[in-house]
């Protein structure tokens, strides 16, 4: 494999200022809904326009798989990109919202960045090389103790209207940490483990494209990701991601 990780960058950089662009301009773009309590914006189909043209052009080796355009014919090589995530907080002007890409060969993560526009942060790992933070290696917290942990999650499975959702796990979980925080993007998410201001993150019902390259990101930075029986890998349905220091204190809760 052969990728410019300098390169990236300066992509999904300047497809970040397309969004923020389009974020100050809020009240002048189109939001409409994909399903109820799912939306999308005019700066959704901009920037993975954006990321679907420079990626697919410099690297025409690698298929394409977008939020909003879908996936291209090859696919067991390819880029998993959430163009914003976060769309929902986008579109009432919070700064928690970001964008995702990730590179997946033959199902292995390879590389991952996660930009958020608003903070200006830009995280990035590389399978086996370890995660950063705009240029400075990040790593995760060293918390022991679920009872003085914060933790984050999400509530996509209400969206899709589930029975088995995250109420009773959020509120189990909730009643033995010390902070608890929902944020709204599953990918900055998943950097806040990786960078140590959050010691476990979970949720359920998620897509790839939502969590590839913050997986990755955290695992770089020394957190485990597992499902929510602790068996390792990227389980979108279920993912469960610490510092490692607390897994086993929090599975019995999942």
């Amino acid at each position: 494999m052969s990728i410019s990780t300098s390169d990236l960058e300066r992509v999904i950089r300047e497809a970040g200022s397309i969004a923020l662009n389009h974020f100050k301009a809020l009240k002048h773009i189109e939001i409409t809904k994909k399903a109820p309590r799912d939306f999308v914006t005019e700066a959704d189909v901009a920037v993975e326009a954006f990321l679907k043209k420079e990626l697919t052009g410099r690297y025409p080796q690698f298929g394409f798989w977008g939020e909003e355009s879908g996936k291209t014919e090859n696919q067991s090589s390819r880029w998993v990109v959430d163009p914003i995530d976060g769309t929902h907080s986008f579109s009432k002007g919070q700064y928690f919202w970001s964008l995702s890409v990730a590179l997946e060969i033959e199902g292995e993560m390879e590389f991952g960045a996660v930009y958020a526009p608003a903070f200006d942060d830009y995280y990035w790992a590389q399978k086996g090389q370890g995660a950063y933070k705009n240029g400075e290696r990040i790593h995760v917290s060293s918390e022991t103790n679920l009872a003085d942990a914060m933790v984050s999650t999400g509530f996509a499975c209400l969206r899709s209207y589930l029975t088995d959702n995250n109420l009773a796990r959020f509120c189990r979980i909730a009643q033995v940490t010390a902070g608890q925080r929902r944020l709204g993007s599953a990918a900055l998410d998943l950097c806040l483990v990786a960078d140590a201001q959050v010691d476990a993150f979970w949720e359920q019902e998620l897509n790839l494209y939502d969590v590839a390259a913050g997986a990755l990101i955290a695992k770089e930075a020394g957190a485990t990701v597992t499902d929510f029986k602790g068996n390792p890998g990227i389980f979108p349905k279920q993912i469960l991601v610490t510092n490692g220091k607390v897994l086993d204190q929090i599975l019995p809760l999942m």
